[in-house]
């Protein structure tokens, strides 16, 4: 098996836990914060989507998908462009609402594409390709996949979790 089959396989699972921590909620139980510091399903969902969009984007010289193919738009968030969630306080968190659950999977269906195309083009050597400076060491397009994998799990996860504790809540 190549590095290639197992990050395609890991970005199908984090696809696959997006539609089932959102599918069957309503626009109520995609919007509740347990706690007013707590992140909701929808902000949860939309920011591990936006990362993966932003990150995988930027390593593999493509046009974010939450710009190209108006996502932005169809949210209607009062954000700026390119924001990803990063450092987000309780109250810009709050501000991350939608109307439906296919929203969500639907911009999320459409990062999953396009980053299914760009891991479908990955050799071994590209792994070791520096995608970010910016950091000692610098960030090779492998660590990169990775840490935007393992975020996105931990999020999907944390998703789940709120799901869980609404459900419970409602019983």
């Amino acid at each position: 098996m190549h590095a290639k089959d197992i990050l395609i396989d890991g970005y199908g699972r984090i696809r696959e836990e997006v539609h089932a921590a959102v599918d069957g909620l309503d626009p109520e139980d995609l919007n509740a914060r347990p706690t007013p510091e707590t992140n909701s399903i929808a902000w949860l969902v939309w920011h591990l989507t936006r990362v993966q969009d932003d990150h995988l984007a930027d390593a593999f010289g493509l046009d974010q998908v939450w710009l190209a193919q108006d996502w932005q738009k169809r949210f209607g968030l009062d954000l700026p462009p390119r924001d990803i969630g990063y450092g987000h306080s309780p109250d810009r968190v709050a501000e991350v609402r939608v109307d439906s659950a296919d929203l969500l999977t639907g911009y999320h269906d459409a990062v999953h594409a396009q980053s299914l195309q760009a891991l479908r083009g990955v050799g071994a050597a590209d792994l070791d390709r520096v995608v970010d400076r910016r950091w000692d060491p610098p960030v090779t397009l492998g660590v990169r996949l990775v840490s935007v994998l393992s975020d996105a799990l931990q999020h999907v996860g944390q998703a789940a979790y709120v799901r869980g504790l609404l459900q419970s809540a409602a019983e």
